[in-house]
């Protein structure tokens, strides 16, 4: 029997206390290297940051776009392992207490073992999994695995998703709820869809979960327009953009990303629930 709230919970806990909303960047991680993106997940702390996604390379990430494809390559031209990133979740642990949730796709948790990596990741600190190619329906041995973990299991509802759909994932889901703003691959967007909105309305009539938009999100006045809508804003290619477009100089990279989330943090936290 669980005595005390996980991680994830307990941050949407203080922030409801607070009245304020989330703001989740996410990383991919080995991108550059391991102890660059350790470094960068502590800036992204420091720069407001509320929760982390930690992506875990794969090379077939279908669901991506061109700016986070490109990351899970250079993680992985670089040797990065699942293993290698739940020993530096562990060695984060030192450092700080900020949610983590492990972001990826099912063939290396399932290379790994299911159960063995459920277990392991509790273990190191890990706080959630997103895997973006699993649905609710064939789940069956993650949600047996996490039974015993304290490990928050995030589904992601789609613009396509059904009613019976979302009561499904409201029911699976722990932590918060993905979700995905568009139709389609991550990536920036010009424009957040105005069906953002009428999705978040339709989850929030079978939850009291916490929901947080992503895919698209790019900038700091979209980030506001979403902080809106839902309880937390998650940003992930354009801060890897910033990333990728600084990888001949460390300084400049954890510099200009501490700047564009800073941005990103002031725009979600000026909003504030009534």
């Amino acid at each position: 029997m669980r005595l005390s709230l996980n991680r994830i919970e307990a941050k949407f806990k203080e922030l409801q206390n607070n009245k304020k909303k989330a703001f989740m960047p996410y990383i991919c991680a080995g991108d550059p290297t391991l102890d660059l993106s350790r470094k960068l997940l502590l800036t992204l702390e420091k720069a407001g940051a509320d929760l982390i996604e930690f992506g875990i390379p794969f090379s077939d990430p279908v669901a991506d776009g061109p700016t986070i494809q490109k990351a899970s390559e250079r993680s992985l031209y670089h040797g990065t392992s699942l293993d290698q990133i739940l020993n530096l979740v562990s060695d984060l642990r030192s450092e700080t207490d900020i949610p983590i949730t492990l972001m990826g796709y099912y063939n290396p948790i399932f290379q790994m073992g299911v159960e063995g990596f459920c277990q392991r990741a509790m273990e190191v600190g890990a706080d959630g999994i997103i895997i973006v190619d699993l649905p609710p329906e064939e789940a069956e041995a993650l949600l047996e695995a996490v039974s015993d973990c304290d490990l928050a299991t995030i589904f992601l509802v789609a613009p396509t998703s059904t009613s019976n759909r979302i009561v499904r994932i409201a029911e699976l889901s722990k932590g918060f709820i993905y979700c995905v703003s568009v139709t389609g691959v991550t990536g920036v967007r010009n424009v957040i869809s105005d069906e953002v909105r009428s999705m978040v309305t339709e989850i929030r009539k079978h939850t009291g979960k916490p929901i947080c938009v992503g895919f698209g999100v790019s900038t700091p006045d979209q980030a506001k327009r979403v902080a809106q809508i839902a309880d937390g804003v998650i940003v992930g290619s354009a801060i890897v953009k910033v990333i990728e477009e600084n990888l001949d100089d460390e300084s400049a990279m954890l510099l200009n990303v501490k700047r564009f989330a800073e941005g990103l943090a002031k725009s979600v936290k000026e909003i504030t629930v009534p």
